[in-house]
Parts: C-alpha cells; sequence; structure tokens
C-alpha cells in the first residue's frame, strides 16, 4: 500500500477518534449536569430571597387570678342595748314564800339572734338572777308586787354578766284562805261582840247573841282583809330587756 493511499485513511481514523472523544466529553458533561440539578435542594428559589422567615410568638396564656380569701369569722356575737330576751321561770315564785334577796333562775325560750341573723343566745340558755322585792296584796282590793333583777347569762357552757331590766312577767293573784292571822281577827271580834252583846242585853243570852254576831262580822272583816299572794307560776313568761351590749364567744 502506497503512503498516498493511507494518508487519508490515517485522517478518517484520527477524525473518528476525535468524534469518539468529543461524544463522549459531551456525555460526561450532560451526565454531571443532570446529577447537579437532582442534588440541588427543592426550595432552592425560597433560599435565594433575600427576606428573614417570620417568627412565630408563643401564644399568651391566660392570667387566673386567684380567688380574694374569705374573711375570718368573728370570734364573738354581740347583741345590741335593746334586745329583748324572751324567758320562762323555772320553778314558782310566790309573795308567800320568796324574799327579797332570794335566787331564781329562767330559761331562754326562743333563739335570740343579732342584726345579722346569728345566733347569739340559744333556746335553753339560763338566765340567773335575784328576788329583789316579795310583796303580797294586803287584801283582794289591794296589789302586791314580785320584782327581779337578772344579773348573769350562760351561753354555750360559759357564763357572761348581763345588764338588762325586766320589762314584763306574767302574774296570777293567789288568794292564802283563812290563816291563823285571821283567826284571830274573828276571836277578836267575837270577843268584841259578847262584850256589846252583854251590856245591851244585860244577860248572858245577850252575850251570847253579841258573841255570834261579833264572831260573824270578824270573819266578814278577815276574809276582807285577807292576803292575795303575787305569783309568777312555773313556765310563766318573764321578758327582760338589755340595757348594755351583750357580748358571747361564737360557739
Amino acid at each position: 500500500m502506497t503512503i498516498r493511499k493511507l494518508l487519508p485513511l490515517a485522517a478518517l481514523t484520527a477524525a473518528a477518534l476525535a468524534a469518539c472523544a468529543k461524544g463522549e466529553q459531551t456525555s460526561q458533561s450532560a451526565d454531571s449536569t443532570a446529577r447537579n440539578l437532582t442534588l440541588a435542594p427543592a426550595e432552592s428559589t425560597a433560599a435565594m430571597k433575600d427576606v428573614p422567615a417570620p417568627t412565630v410568638q408563643p401564644a399568651k396564656k391566660a392570667v387566673v387570678k386567684p380567688p380574694p380569701p374569705k374573711p375570718a369569722a368573728p370570734t364573738t356575737l354581740t347583741l345590741a342595748a335593746g334586745t329583748s330576751v324572751p324567758l320562762t321561770a323555772s320553778d314558782s315564785i310566790s309573795t308567800r314564800h320568796a324574799h327579797a334577796g332570794d335566787a331564781f333562775t329562767a330559761t331562754v325560750s326562743q333563739d335570740v339572734k343579732d342584726a345579722a341573723g346569728h345566733v347569739v343566745i340559744p333556746a335553753g340558755s339560763t338566765v340567773s338572777g335575784t328576788i329583789t322585792a316579795a310583796v303580797p296584796a294586803p287584801n283582794p282590793k289591794s296589789a302586791g308586787h314580785i320584782d327581779l333583777a337578772v344579773t348573769s347569762v350562760s351561753v354555750r357552757g360559759a357564763s357572761y354578766a348581763i345588764d338588762a331590766s325586766v320589762a314584763g312577767k306574767d302574774t296570777v293573784m293567789q288568794g292564802r284562805g283563812v290563816t291563823g292571822a285571821d283567826a284571830a281577827k274573828v276571836g277578836a271580834g267575837a270577843a268584841a261582840g259578847a262584850i256589846v252583846g252583854k251590856l245591851l242585853g244585860k244577860n248572858t243570852k245577850g252575850a251570847v247573841i253579841g258573841g255570834v254576831a261579833g264572831a260573824a262580822a270578824g270573819a266578814a272583816a278577815a276574809r276582807a282583809s285577807r292576803d292575795i299572794d303575787v305569783v309568777i307560776p312555773k313556765g310563766g313568761a318573764i321578758t327582760i330587756k338589755l340595757d348594755k351590749p351583750l357580748t358571747v364567744k361564737r360557739g
């Protein structure tokens, strides 16, 4: 084969090799480009913006204020002056047996409350006092009297001095019947009648008649002048009214 024939063949071979090299380079470039596109982040456009991401503020919790503390309950209770306290007599009180200075007791008949409705003196509490006067009626047409003074009240086991006046009380009048004093009155009347009958009649018969008449007159006088007792019966109502405020411990 001559050199002239070899030159075209060599040129063709070189051209083929160059084309192969260029194709391989082009293929490698395309693969690299595809690989770069695959590895690029999906939100690359967001990264390119020069704007900071908004800050999310945490939700504020509602502030719950604790309820105000309840005021402490009072340790004492007070009744105002002028408050009425209803009582019932624990025992019968009579001018026939009672004397000034004797003690007596009564029971509170119903709850006594303050202005706020709190029970200050519960029903059943005991009130103590003294009898200041016990005067029977000297006759049915006259009036006797029993006077009382209260000194203390027992509330829930504790005793408190009390300044109060008796505003009212239930009393009954009770006759004593014919007593020894009444009999003496009758005897005196009979004797007086006998003397008068003897002087007028000049004989025993007159004295007897006079004595009978005198006795009858004396009995009538005795009945007319007999003592009548004033009695507060057991369970009788007594009402007292506070002259000064009364403070007791709360139960």
